[in-house]
């Protein structure tokens, strides 16, 4: 039952997450995909990942070149620059937290957003 209940925890957490990015990118680069938004938060959650493993323990830049990788996903994957890159993390950041909130206050707790940074 563990393996069934993290493959839930992982599906829900990237169509979460996929959901704050398509938020962003509906409302900042109208884009209405909500598949590519999913597999957006999912690259992104992997390049955050990996960026983070590998450049997280430098002072002061590492968290910096990190988030910088994390919105050079969303940018080669939205039309825009970066600023509007950081304008759909941002937007899909709120949107992902409140679709958290109300997970949470529906009873299903213990669940993140895969592909949107929460912390």
């Amino acid at each position: 039952m563990a393996l069934f209940d993290s493959v839930v925890v992982f599906v829900v957490s990237a169509l979460v997450g996929g959901f704050g990015i398509f938020v962003g990118a509906t409302l900042l680069a109208d884009e209405r995909g909500f598949e590519h938004a999913v597999w957006t938060a999912l690259i992104g959650a992997l390049v955050w990942t990996v960026a983070g493993a590998l450049l997280g323990w430098i002072p002061l830049a590492g968290p910096v070149l990190t988030l910088l990788a994390y919105l050079g996903v969303i940018k080669w994957r939205y039309r825009g620059g970066w600023i509007t890159a950081a304008g759909i993390a941002l937007v899909g950041w709120v949107a992902a937290s409140l679709a958290l909130a109300l997970l949470s206050w529906l009873g299903l707790v213990g669940i993140s957003a895969t592909g949107v940074p929460l912390r």
